[in-house]
């Protein structure tokens, strides 16, 4: 059967290391030295970091890791800094899936209040990463889908939540020169804070002594909550699609929250064209599940539709 062009592979300590051939492009880490998962090394086409692990000048913000889930107000409790006790953490995966196309992770997540030893939801989470040609672009897909432990949970109105990114110092705009750019085209925090968008771009120089530019092109599903979406972003070198900007969210056992969010990670400045033709692909791509599989010593498997 030969070795997959794209790979999920454990390591130790705890994280999922995803391949393309044979080069890392980024890992999942779910150990508990941090109060919830993240992926973190983020690698740029060229090999550089594209997102760091917490704030360039900011001690109190080291909550920030590179891309991760997070929420301010679950129930009034405070998921998304260090401070409060609460955590989120991998209880189990389902799947790791390679193939010669795409590569793929199902996971579970229970959020904790730090109390009870129960988790007050859980979050799956199925991963895909999938390359674009031969410049080393790639796409991230993760699709989260909330089911609390009791009958419904209030995600409360807040514009922290829930799928953060952190970009490196080089490629924030305040710190690196790097420029912050939303689907209309429009630039800069100023312009762009608490704004609606079909997506947000953060490109910049990720080497030293280079004028090369790569980037991470944030991309908001139709099917979210709340579309167009409204964004929490800062020339600092940060960006959240905020769903809770404008007004609470319900998830219910029998009707969970479902998030879809797509981050193309690019060589060069943004290129609208480019990021056009991959949200028109995505808005049409059916969303991914989990179901029990049939093959021998394989629990489960992650479909299409």
């Amino acid at each position: 059967m030969g070795v997959p062009r794209c790979q999920v592979v454990p390591g130790i300590p705890h994280h999922f290391a995803f391949q393309i051939a044979d080069r890392e492009v980024l890992r999942w880490n779910f150990g508990q030295d941090y109060p919830r998962p993240c992926f973190f090394p983020v690698l740029a086409p060229s090999g550089a970091q594209l997102t760091r692990m917490g704030h360039p000048g900011a001690p109190d913000h080291d909550h920030h890791q590179s891309i991760w889930f997070a929420h301010n107000k679950v129930l009034g409790i405070d998921f998304w800094g260090n401070a409060s006790g609460a955590v989120v953490r991998q209880l189990q995966w389902f799947a790791l899936e390679d193939g010669a196309d795409s590569c793929r992770m199902a996971v579970e997540l229970g959020w904790f209040d730090g109390h009870n030893p129960a988790p007050l939801l859980r979050q799956e989470l199925i991963v895909e990463v999938r390359p674009l040609g031969e410049a080393g672009e790639y796409t991230l897909e993760l699709q989260s889908r909330f089911v609390p432990t009791a009958a419904s949970l209030e995600f409360a109105k807040t514009n922290f939540g829930f799928l953060a990114v952190r970009v490196a110092k080089g490629v924030s705009a305040f710190f690196g020169g790097g420029v912050l750019t939303s689907s209309a085209g429009v630039t800069g925090e100023k312009q762009l804070f608490a704004g609606a968008a079909e997506w947000m771009d953060y490109s910049g120089s990720t080497q030293i002594n280079s004028d090369d530019w790569e980037g991470i092109t944030y991309l908001d599903h139709v099917s979210n909550p709340g579309q167009p979406t409204c964004w929490h972003v800062r020339d600092d070198g940060w960006m959240c699609a905020s769903p809770c900007l404008n007004g609470a969210l319900l998830t219910t056992m029998e009707t969970p929250l479902q998030l879809r969010y797509l981050l193309y990670v690019h060589e060069g400045p943004v290129r609208q064209d480019r990021v056009a033709e991959l949200g028109g692909w995505f808005r049409e791509l059916q969303p991914l599940r989990l179901e029990k599989s049939t093959v021998n010593h394989v629990r489960w498997q992650i479909v299409r539709g």
